[in-house]
């Protein structure tokens, strides 16, 4: 081994973590004299919950348009700045092409069809409003599961320009402090028609008028001066809005997906050239890769910490924070794997698997604050921080079994890589991640039920999320039985694994979507499709591992495997 080859893991890490510092070092760049900065930590309240001006902005910029800037003819506005421009000057606001419109029917309706974009302006669509809400109404009288998509993107659409409404009437957020006057936060909208000398709204209301009237010297002093009340009367608020205004800033998630993907693509590399017969190459890469992987395994935590100390709660509060949480065990899974395996094959699934449940929550995050208030099923610290971690472990654990059992059935048939020996390092790990993902699932099974019992009084109620994870058990002790019994060998157990995918996936998201029983939240149509479409993908991977193996391209490692243990 050559000094470049020993340094180049150092390398590799020492750039993904020079790239973390550059995000956590940036600054949002605001072309204003205003003190826009100090402006994004202003605490304000909404859906349940204390929050930055930051978040608000950034949040429904993100709902309305899909995006969290906005485009001018001269240049691209920051969130807040449209949120600022929004509430102050909404004759200019009116005319920013935010709301987004992707139906071609609804743009037909609206006569916007011959338009070549998605994203429109209030004023373009104010001639319209009334057919709009007639539309909507008319859909919102339709069952749920009935609508067609017509439908549910007039409903999108509607429920876009009310949320526009409500900002620019300054109805929502609840911008008014409790610093003087009052002992709960209030809406400024509400606040200013009963009493326009209330001190507690002129103290905000004043930063927004010197906006208004384009005084940044007064904008800037006011400002300070109400920071300075809030940091006096509200000290803990204050502070977790201006760690809030960093985690938008950093957006931790975003960098570990970057690094992921480039420890997936080092990963891929190294393989290569160990099976081009260039094994030292081949295990730097993958040295190299588990160094990147190990950095953005540390960013995606730092993430979580920083929104566990944000939310006050346990790492797992809603499906979006449970594919964060899930993919950051099957990370860890995989670089455990990798150590023992020395393959490189785990860890380039864990990093595909860390990118792509980043990916799930970045898109279950469109729709809103990832951080509102609990559901009221989840509503226990206690519980959060017992059954719903352990049973996400589960979730990892059986994912990242099925994850190993898709490689090697892909590698197997399509490859000539898995030989006597790889292929019995995976089925090994297969196996013992399996048993782990039993236990996990069971003991956070019981703990559901003896949560369910506190706080319903029943153990079990048949409700479709606590069969989810009674499935998730019987499907691993099933694979576990089988292969005890002799009635599976390696190929079978790899065969029932990627099964257990769909059952995952099942408990996971399927349930919620049925529309019955306590956990019937988080549903979307998008989520039904891309639901459908793994479990499709995972209904060929097991017919391609029913093959008979004497087809695959790995065959000769394949029978020496079966005459040694059998198919």
């Amino acid at each position: 081994m050559n000094t470049l080859q020993r340094a180049l893991p150092w390398i590799a890490a020492l750039l993904a973590v020079v790239y973390v510092g550059i995000r956590f070092a940036s600054q949002d760049i605001d072309s204003s004299v205003y003190h826009l900065q100090q402006l994004r930590a202003v605490p304000v309240s909404g859906e349940g919950r204390t929050k930055p001006l930051d978040t608000v902005a950034r949040n429904s910029l993100m709902v309305l348009s899909g995006k969290q800037s906005a485009r001018t003819s001269s240049k691209n506005l920051s969130a807040i700045e449209w949120y600022m421009e929004l509430i102050t000057k909404p004759n200019e606001a009116v005319n920013r092409r935010v709301i987004r419109i992707d139906h071609p029917d609804v743009l037909a309706l609206l006569g916007l069809n011959e338009e070549k974009r998605t994203r429109f302006s209030f004023d373009e669509l104010r001639p319209n409003l009334n057919e709009i809400s007639r539309q909507a109404m008319l859909a919102d009288q339709t069952k749920p599961k009935a609508r067609d998509p017509f439908q549910r993107s007039v409903l999108t659409l509607y429920q876009r320009l009310f949320r526009f409404s409500e900002l620019s009437q300054l109805q929502k957020p609840f911008t008014v402090a409790p610093l003087t006057s009052s002992d709960d936060w209030r809406s400024l909208y509400a606040v200013l028609k009963e009493d326009r000398t209330d001190p507690d709204a002129q103290a905000i209301l004043r930063v927004f008028e010197a906006y208004s009237n384009d005084d940044p010297a007064a904008f800037n002093a006011n400002l300070d001066g109400y920071l300075g009340q809030i940091n006096r009367v509200l000290p803990g608020e204050a502070k977790k809005a201006r760690y809030e205004v960093v985690f938008n800033r950093v957006q931790p998630f975003y960098v570990a997906a970057v690094i992921y993907v480039a420890a997936f693509l080092t990963g891929c590399f190294g393989l290569l050239l160990s099976q081009l017969k260039d094994s030292e190459w081949g295990q730097t890469l993958r040295r190299s890769m588990l160094a990147l992987i190990l950095v953005a395994f540390v960013v995606q935590t730092i993430g979580i910490v920083a929104r566990i100390y944000l939310q006050g709660r346990p790492p797992v509060t809603n499906l979006y924070s449970s594919a964060v949480f899930i993919g950051w065990v099957c990370v860890m899974l995989g670089v455990f794997a990798d150590r023992q395996m020395k393959l490189g094959l785990a860890g380039i699934l864990a990093a595909a698997i860390g990118f792509g449940s980043l990916i799930i929550a970045h898109n279950l995050g469109s729709s809103g604050d990832t951080m509102e208030m609990m559901q009221a099923v989840l509503d226990s610290n206690f519980w959060l921080a017992t059954h719903v971690i352990v049973v996400s472990i589960g979730y990892s654990a059986t994912f990242f079994a099925g994850f190993l059992a898709i490689a090697y059935i892909i590698l197997g048939v399509f490859t000539q890589m898995i030989d006597k020996d790889r292929a019995k390092s995976l089925s090994k790990m297969i196996y013992g991640v399996i048993c782990f993902a039993t236990l996990m699932s069971f003991v956070g099974t019981v703990l559901g039920g003896i949560w369910a019992d506190q706080s319903w009084g029943r153990f079990w109620g048949w409700d479709p999320k606590e069969n989810g994870a009674a499935l998730i058990v019987l499907m691993n002790l099933l694979i576990l039985h089988a292969r005890w019994g002799g009635m599976i060998r390696d190929r079978g157990v790899a065969v029932l694994a990627v099964l257990g995918n769909i059952i995952t996936v099942w408990s996971w998201f399927g349930t919620n979507m049925l529309g019955v029983g306590l956990h019937s939240y988080g549903f979307t149509q998008s989520a039904v499709f891309w639901l459908a479409l793994f479990i499709l993908s995972q209904l060929i991977i097991i017919a391609i591992g029913l093959i008979p193996t004497r087809l695959w391209r790995s065959r000769d490692g394949m029978a020496k495997l079966t005459r040694t243990a059998g198919a």
